[in-house]
């Protein structure tokens, strides 16, 4: 790495013993005989298939063009899955606020004092059970258009994922679409009190909402818009989406929001049965049993339906917002009933506090989570030059038990672009960062849409501002529209160095599926390769993987300026349990098949000479 970096003071870390890498590969085993690798495509609907390259600050959906659910063509969703993809995220699907006008659809308009961004965001959905009309070439036939959309993924051969909100909702929610017998939102709420355990939203009694003020935002960036008039209709006025009791909430709050009530008193106390002693251990069918007489909040009974209603029409699976926000006893419920209408659903939530991630995996009936708050930001240091990557084997090591329920990912729409100057700077930069984190673990791995040809997301869209790619606004996505190339869909204006880059993810990715070892033990070479000082430099990590059927040697060069010539020990104890003898083994480098290494042992330790050239990382599988 950079000369001028930091070396931080680093806990000393255990090395491993012949015994301990037997008990785990033992472990191990059963997990890779159930457990396959999978691979998340998260693509903003909206962004996707615009291929419109105006980008105005604060543009209309007609000067800046928006993306349909058709764009997804047969050819868009075959190439996706060629990259080593299982399944496909569409952010931003259900019906949220936006400043448009579908009146003519029987859609009322939002008001601009309570949208952020001209398009909106995906986080204040104003009907569950429809689509958001952006979407749609015909807005009255939007929902048919979506359904169409879920049968040509499954043709693809791939499963999709939508997003559910619980903590919030727009702060006018109007469903235009409710199933028969289906209440909005609120309809049915005591607006005298601030809480009712079956009341959907905590009121302020007594006071009307006034929409928050800054000197340094007009909405719709000073455009007229109607109903931009400082105003917005609320008696009385309700808890915002992020938790503010005020009847003004702060600029920043998530004023376009409401809160959920899940029977939370607003003293923090819990209006509804704890699951009892002993169910972290219990699979969701009896978690599903222990719900089926029990009284539970109005609100639990709203967000089971809609996610069984989706259920139903062929979504997959969800990625839940802000997860951790909402009772982990909901989570039981809600999850236990779309398991037990199909086990195979595919679970994800946005949980950031690492303390509770073993509650929302046990005791709420999550598959996985985000690795954000470790991995993810681990790494994003590395690569800036604030940490060494030494600490990456502790936080394997403290999520052992639960390494398969944490989602890796170096790039969503909540985050600075992968490759953008606030991150890596560079795509190459964020290579070795992706081979790490999508081998390192059982856990799936998630790219978002453009990470593969190095998008930035530097354009001021109005609401969006650079590092990320906008979510509020209509726009394009430069590097992703050069793959696009106009629905071709081929990568047939990308760069030589776009297309390198793409070649990358499509080589790693479809490895990762393919590798038995992806699903069998990690065991760290760090700590037994930084004792030899110098030569093995401070910005290299390494560790190895394997199954009964594969191993494989993980080595990543972090530095984006040095070269590293060095030679990587293997442990007597890992060759030990890998039962090998003193003797030359070659390796095979398994994503560009460049690199002529072999495995040395003697006296019952291992060696491998390498040379690594700035960014590189290499996959070395031991030929036997």
């Amino acid at each position: 790495m950079k000369q001028t970096i930091k070396l931080l003071v680093l806990a000393a870390l255990v090395g491993i013993s012949a015994q301990s890498v037997n008990a785990q590969s033992k472990k191990d085993k059963k997990v890779s005989e159930k457990v396959q690798k999978k691979v998340v495509y998260q693509v903003f609907t909206r962004l996707f298939g615009n291929t419109n390259q105006t980008n105005k600050p604060w543009g209309t959906k007609e000067e800046n063009g928006v993306g349909k659910f058709a764009d997804f063509t047969e050819a868009a969703l075959d190439e996706i899955k060629k990259l080593g993809v299982t399944h496909i995220w569409y952010t931003g699907v259900p019906h949220h606020a936006l400043v448009g006008d579908y009146s003519k659809y029987g859609i009322s308009n939002d008001d601009p004092d309570v949208v952020k961004g001209r398009a909106g965001s995906p986080y204040a959905v104003k009907d569950y059970y429809n689509v958001n009309p952006d979407l749609a070439v015909d807005p009255a036939n939007r929902l048919a258009e979506f359904e169409a959309l879920i049968a040509r993924t499954h043709k693809a051969g791939l499963k999709l994922l939508i997003d559910i909100v619980p903590n919030h909702v727009a702060r006018r929610y109007e469903g235009k679409s409710n199933p028969p017998g289906v209440r909005d939102f609120g309809a049915d709420d005591d607006t005298s009190v601030e809480y009712a355990r079956d009341n959907n939203f905590y009121y302020i009694p007594n006071s009307s909402f006034k929409v928050p003020y800054s000197p340094d935002y007009k909405p719709l960036g000073g455009d007229p818009a109607p109903g931009s008039d400082g105003f917005f209709d609320e008696v009385p006025a309700k808890w915002t989406g992020n938790g503010s009791r005020l009847a003004q909430p702060d600029i920043n709050d998530w004023y376009e929001t409401v809160k959920i009530n899940y029977g939370i008193r607003p003293d923090g106390s819990k209006d509804f049965p704890e699951l009892p002693a002993g169910y972290d251990a219990k699979d969701y069918k009896a978690h599903f049993e222990f719900w089926k007489d029990k009284s539970v909040p109005s609100s639990w009974i709203k967000f089971r339906d809609i996610a069984l209603y989706w259920i139903a029409k062929g979504v997959d699976g969800f990625r839940y917002d802000m997860a951790e926000m909402v009772p982990y006893e909901f989570w039981s419920f809600m999850n236990s009933s779309i398991k037990m209408k199909n086990p195979d659903a595919f679970l994800l939530a946005e949980v950031y506090n690492p303390n509770e991630y073993r509650n929302y995996i046990k005791l709420g009936k999550m598959d996985y989570l985000y690795d954000k708050v470790d991995l993810y930001d681990k790494l994003k240091e590395v690569i800036q030059g604030k940490s060494l990557p030494d600490p990456v084997t502790d936080i394997q090591n403290r999520f052992q038990d639960i390494e398969h329920h944490l989602l890796h990912f170096l790039d969503n729409h909540d985050e600075q672009r992968l490759a953008s100057d606030a991150f890596a700077g560079t795509p190459e930069k964020g290579m070795p960062l992706m081979v790490l984190s999508a081998t390192i673990s059982s856990s799936p791995t998630m790219i978002y849409f453009g990470q593969e040809v190095g998008e930035r997301g530097d354009l001021d869209s109005g609401f969006g501002k650079p590092t990320r790619t906008t979510i509020f606004d209509y726009a394009g996505v430069p590097s992703h529209q050069r793959w696009m190339n106009s629905g071709r869909f081929d990568g047939g204006a990308l760069s030589d160095s776009e297309k390198k880059l793409r070649d990358f993810y499509k080589r790693l990715l479809n490895f990762t599926l393919e590798a038995d070892a992806m699903t069998g033990t990690f065991v760290e070479l760090q700590t037994e390769n930084r004792k030899q000082g110098e030569q093995y430099k401070p910005g290299l990590y390494s560790f190895a993987r394997y199954s009964a059927k594969q191993k494989l040697i993980i080595v990543t060069n972090f530095s984006w300026v040095s070269e590293a010539d060095f030679t990587l020990e293997v442990p007597e104890a890992l060759i030990k349990t890998w039962k090998f003898k003193d003797g030359s083994y070659p390796l095979k480098e398994k994503l560009y098949g460049n690199h002529t290494s072999t495995l040395e042992i003697k006296n019952g330790k291992g060696f491998v000479k390498l040379k690594l050239a700035p960014s590189e990382s290499v996959i070395l599988e031991v030929q036997k």
